[in-house]
């Protein structure tokens, strides 16, 4: 009822609790009951005697029938949650029940959802795309090197298709606009290191955050609406959903090297001087670009020093 209840109201219009009642088959009362669910979800909602109840902002619903129809690569499951903790979390949980699956989530809401070393991923209620992906790989833990890369390459490949040019890429997995942050992309993986294992693919892209709803983000932020406030928010699900399974293909068969020109002609920071930080100490150095593996091509005063992925961060020099 809950579902039905936000489809009804999620043009932003106001409407009456008669209205919602005869809708929904039950009496106001009980339309009272579910609008108080709203508060648990964080959804701010207006009350006016005479005209109804309002959302505060008009927000598109994911459907799933309609981000199924726009795929054209396999999918075996796809869930659509109105709340979830982390849809990663959700997916790893259910893991070892879909060996060999292609299962993906897509939540309205997180309430923990996550970012790289421990951050927190601001997640409110139908603004953004909080998307994971669950796929097995026969060659264990080893053959994964550079997924990570090639799944914000398939972000950026999606954001293409949907008309966003001027796209750039963060080693190892961060998504630009501006020189501000845009998507981010959090692996997750369970197995066995040189045979069978599972990865949940982690996606988290901005579509249209409030000064409000940004207020803990702790760096410069993008919003898609931005750059294209047309955007629906089902097609951007689809096309992403759908451009990262092609490349979860592609890199099933011939992994990530094929993609390091690719990579580096998008990288922010290509032929430019960054600081490498992390836990222990900070190389300083010039990009050039990544290797087979996706690893960072790093020349420094000691010449070309390779970086692997980790509790990392990339900073320009100041």
């Amino acid at each position: 009822m809950l579902n039905k209840l936000l489809a009804l109201l999620a043009d932003g219009q106001f409407h009456s609790g008669e209205e919602l009642g005869e809708a929904l088959g039950v009496s106001r009362a009980a339309v009272w009951k579910q609008l108080k669910k709203l508060d648990d979800l964080d959804i701010p909602y207006s009350s006016v005697k005479g005209k109804g109840y309002r959302l505060h902002d008009a927000i598109e619903l994911l459907d799933p029938k309609r981000i199924r129809g726009s795929i054209s690569q396999r999918l075996d499951i796809l869930d659509v949650l109105l709340d979830v903790n982390s849809t990663n979390s959700y997916l790893f949980e259910r893991a070892s029940d879909h060996m060999g699956k292609r299962y993906a989530v897509l939540a309205e809401k997180q309430t923990g959802g996550r970012g790289r070393r421990g951050r927190q991923w601001v997640s409110p209620f139908g603004k953004n795309i909080y998307l994971s992906l669950l796929v097995s790989f026969s060659g264990g833990m080893s053959s994964l090197e550079g997924l990570s890369l090639l799944t914000a390459i398939a972000v950026e490949r999606a954001l293409g298709r949907l008309g966003i040019e001027s796209i750039g890429l963060k080693w190892p997995n961060d998504i630009y606009a501006d020189g501000r942050k845009l998507a981010g992309i959090l692996l997750e993986v369970t197995g066995e290191y040189n045979s069978h294992c599972q990865v949940v693919i982690g996606i988290g892209l901005n579509l249209s955050l409030s000064e409000a709803d940004a207020a803990a983000i702790d760096q410069p932020w993008a919003e898609l609406r931005s750059l294209n406030p047309n955007l629906s928010r089902n097609d951007v699900a689809a096309t992403l959903l759908d451009e990262l399974l092609k490349l979860v293909d592609e890199f099933q068969r011939t992994g990530f090297a094929p993609w390091q020109t690719y990579w580096s002609e998008r990288d922010i920071y290509h032929d430019k001087e960054v600081n490498i930080i992390s836990p222990s100490n900070t190389i300083a150095g010039v990009v050039k670009g990544v290797n087979r593996k996706g690893e960072l091509m790093l020349k420094t005063e000691r010449g070309m020093e390779v970086i692997s992925a980790g509790e990392l961060s990339v900073r320009p020099a100041s």
